[in-house]
């Protein structure tokens, strides 16, 4: 099992599959492995081990109006 987003969840094989299995958008996303931010170009690579404590942190836009 790893955590994902504070949720546990079934272990991955690598992030890439983790991604598109919860379909989040690579663009607007930034991910976080056990404290460590993951560069996007190592997505695809990167395993996810038993254990691991994963972040998927969603960009927003917006900003408030004077």
């Amino acid at each position: 099992m790893i955590t994902l987003n504070g949720k546990e969840s079934k272990t991955y094989a690598n992030l890439n599959e983790l991604l598109e299995e919860n379909k989040f958008r690579r663009e607007l996303i930034a991910v976080e492995i056990n404290g460590e931010i993951i560069k996007k170009s190592d997505y695809d690579t990167t395993p996810i081990n038993d254990g691991d404590i994963v972040e998927v942190v969603h960009f927003m836009g917006g900003g408030a109006f004077a």
